[in-house]
């Protein structure tokens, strides 16, 4: 399975909303002991442990797409889960599904034109500003301190599903591990 975190390269960009998925591929780097693979002809970060591959695209978000299509095609993966943040849903939540439009993320639609609609997407909610004029500033920008408390927890969460996932049905996955409301302390 290739397991893709959607983000943008950079210090800059660390801690942004936007590079939640790159946060979840650290994380399950770490878990998983994961060996870093020779990926310059990827572009992209490259990970693999057991039979899985991990990957942060080092394209920006619009090109993710040109990373995940190399690394699917040369290795002849079928499977493909990719997490993101997600507009759409409030902060802190964690959704799943299968197939489905890109809802205006870039990275997805960049996925969607290179390997299809067809592939498992971890949605991670982020919430949306109050004036749409802001969504580009807002993906952009820091976490609040709030949002950076829950991280750490939210992320771990999110790692166990992905596992949990390696092994199972997304159906299942989400029903164990889904977060349909959550709510800053």
């Amino acid at each position: 399975m290739l397991i893709v975190g959607l983000g943008n390269p950079g210090s800059n960009y660390a801690l942004t909303r936007h590079n939640i998925g790159f946060m979840v591929i650290d994380e399950l780097v770490k878990r998983n002991n994961a060996q870093k693979l020779s990926s310059s002809s990827f572009e992209g970060d490259l990970y693999k442990f057991q039979n899985h591959f991990l990957l942060k695209p080092t394209t920006f978000m619009n090109l993710s797409g040109n990373s995940i299509v190399k690394v699917k095609n040369f290795y002849k993966i079928k499977d493909v889960v990719v997490i993101h943040d997600d507009l759409d849903l409030p902060f802190g939540t964690l959704r799943f599904k299968f197939g489905g439009g890109h809802g205006g993320h870039n990275g997805l639609r960049s996925t969607d034109e290179k390997i299809t609609k067809e592939y498992a997407r971890v949605r991670m909610g982020i919430g949306k500003p109050e004036h749409k004029g802001e969504v580009a500033s807002y993906v952009l920008s820091n976490f609040s301190k709030d949002e950076m408390d829950h991280l750490p927890k939210w992320i771990e969460h999110t790692c166990d599903a992905v596992e949990f996932l390696l092994e199972n049905s997304l159906e299942d996955t989400s029903s164990k591990f889904a977060i349909k409301k959550f709510k800053l302390q």
